[in-house]
Formats: structure tokens, C-alpha cells, sequence
């Protein structure tokens, strides 16, 4: 991924987007923790654009934009678990513009592992974000 504030946030969501693909999939309870999680990704991101000078006018709006970039990662990946298209999925939720296909490679597989391994964890380890 790039190495800017954009490409960190790209990053960011995508994996937010697994996990609370990952923890609907887990029952009432998951569903109760993927809501916390999002609720802590807009307070964190909140207070992040904070840190960078983003006045109260601005911040609303760029949050609702934040977290609206995260609901769509959530539905790329959704579809991607579903059909298997982890390359189109990781283009479009991390890089979004051009890329060298090795790194699309190396982006899709490393994506396509951590998927594995939270769909592999039980609801209580990826609650208390205890991975193996």
C-alpha cells in the first residue's frame, strides 16, 4: 500500500472490513462486537483528524465519509469471501488506482491468510483480538 495518510486508512478499513465481515458471521454476539467496533473506528478516526487540525465544520462530514468507505470495504469483501475474487477485492479496497501485479499479488495472498486466520478464530479469541 502507499505509504500516506490515505494508503494507512486504505489498509485500515480493509482489515476493520474483514474483521466485522467476520464477526456479523458470528451471531447476536458478533454482531454486538462488530457495532463496538465500528463505534471505536469513528471515535479513533475522530479524534485522529483532530490531531491533524480538522475543525468541528470539516470533521463530521470527513468521519461520515471515513466510515462510509468502511461500509463499502465491508461489501467488497463480502462479495470477495463469497466468490473468490481477492485480487479484484484487495485492488479496489487498498489500492484503488494502478498497481504492479506483484503487488497486488502479494496484497490478495497476504489478505486472503488473514482472512483465514480470523475465520478460523473463535468468536471469543477475535472479540478479545486474541489471533493464532
Amino acid at each position: 500500500m502507499p505509504d500516506t495518510i490515505e494508503g494507512r486508512f486504505a489498509m485500515l478499513a480493509t482489515m476493520a472490513a474483514l474483521v466485522i465481515l467476520r464477526l456479523e458471521r458470528g451471531g447476536q454476539r458478533g454482531i454486538e462486537a462488530s457495532v463496538a467496533l465500528i463505534e471505536r473506528f469513528v471515535e479513533v478516526m475522530e479524534s485522529e483528524h483532530r490531531e491533524m487540525g480538522l475543525g468541528d465544520p470539516k470533521l463530521g462530514r470527513t468521519v461520515r465519509k471515513l466510515v462510509s468507505g468502511v461500509a463499502r470495504r465491508v461489501e467488497i469483501w463480502r462479495g470477495a469471501v463469497e466468490s473468490g475474487g481477492w485480487a479484484e477485492a484487495a485492488h479496489t479496497s487498498v489500492y484503488g488506482g494502478d498497481i504492479a501485479g506483484d503487488a497486488l499479488d502479494h496484497a490478495a495472498v497476504a489478505l486472503r491468510e488473514f482472512w483465514s486466520r480470523i475465520d478460523k478464530a473463535s468468536d471469543q479469541a477475535l472479540i478479545e483480538g486474541r489471533l493464532s
